[in-house]
């Protein structure tokens, strides 16, 4: 499946058939700036320029590059992901332009190299910060002449693959003077309108998996949901729903579960847990309310005096909120 997340956009079956027919392909969310992400997918879709997919980690850059490409004329051939930071850097070129026989004694043999794997279809270098800055100064000129070639070899190739990259610094442009377009992908955090689609889209498809029913999350959950921090952006989201499914087995997904899906994280005990979700979801609301307690208990749906219990309870100051 890759480095990153399956899902990231605008929820829309048509929209999903014409990305992937797996569930796990199609693209969900609300959010305006995903919409603006996916909007600007669909532009690029119509040429041939490099793109750069800017954002944090976990943010879905992987899966909007596969979604550029199956709305391009490419869409039938290859489409290839290349981990620059898992390449050691000397083999970095071998990986990527290929080489001939004998040019690395712990590998002997010729290498195809991925650009040529990838003729005619999309080739994404994910973590492009991990590439060595001559690989980077050779695959920007390879992309600007057309062509390429592999080490210790003096024919070049056309280059017919096209070039996506993604990278974490959206202050800089990769690929410097040469003609391309690039796409900023916001935190999770930033776009909390997509955290309950892409939830229950999760769900969906790990339920499946697991040959477990999708019941669905209980209210305490989705609160916890929206109120969440997720520094890991969509792939912490994912990763949590599947621990909390495997938690769960046939039953709805309660906050508790979420809190205890962290993959090998040290299991609290129940009081903890819900003291932790109650600190979570009160920090959360108030920091949406500006520290406004009234307006924070409304949305909670509780008595204010009884909201403010919970706050005290919690030791959660709502001063800090406040502009």
């Amino acid at each position: 499946m890759g480095t990153e997340d399956r899902a990231i956009g605008v929820e829309s079956a048509a929209l999903g058939d014409r990305v992937g027919r797996r569930r796990e392909d199609r693209i969900v969310g609300a959010s305006a700036a995903t919409q603006r992400a996916m909007e600007q997918a669909r532009n690029l879709a119509r040429n041939e320029l490099p793109v750069a997919l800017a954002g944090p980690p976990g943010a879905g850059k992987e899966f909007l590059g596969r979604a550029i490409h199956a709305w391009s004329a490419r869409r039938d051939r290859p489409f290839d992901v290349v981990s620059c930071a898992a390449i050691p850097e000397a083999l970095q070129a071998r990986e990527i332009f290929g080489c001939s026989a004998g040019v690395h004694a712990s590998l002997p043999g010729a290498h195809e190299g991925r650009l040529a794997a990838a003729a005619g279809g999309s080739i994404l270098l994910a973590d492009v910060e991990g590439l060595q800055p001559s690989l980077r100064t050779q695959l920007l000129r390879a992309i600007s002449d057309g062509r390429f070639r592999r080490e210790g070899d003096g024919e070049e190739q056309a280059l017919t693959a096209r070039v996506f990259v993604t990278k974490t610094a959206v202050d800089s442009s990769w690929f410097g003077d040469l003609p391309h377009q690039e796409i900023h992908l916001l935190p999770l955090s930033e776009r909390t309108e997509d955290i309950l689609p892409l939830a229950a889209h999760f769900l969906g498809t790990i339920a499946a998996e697991e040959g477990t029913p999708a019941v669905g999350f209980t209210p305490d959950a989705r609160a916890w949901l929206v109120s969440e921090a997720w520094d890991g952006n969509v792939g912490e989201l994912r990763e949590r729903v599947r621990q909390a499914v495997r938690l769960s087995g046939q039953g709805a997904i309660s906050a508790e579960a979420l809190l205890l899906g962290a993959d090998g994280a040290e299991v609290p005990s129940f009081k903890e847990a819900k003291r932790a979700f109650e600190t979570r979801y009160v920090t959360g609301l108030l920091r949406r309310c500006k520290g406004n307690i009234s307006r924070a208990a409304r949305l909670a749906k509780k008595d204010r005096k009884d909201f403010y219990d919970v706050i005290r309870r919690t030791g959660v100051d709502p001063q800090q909120f406040r502009s």
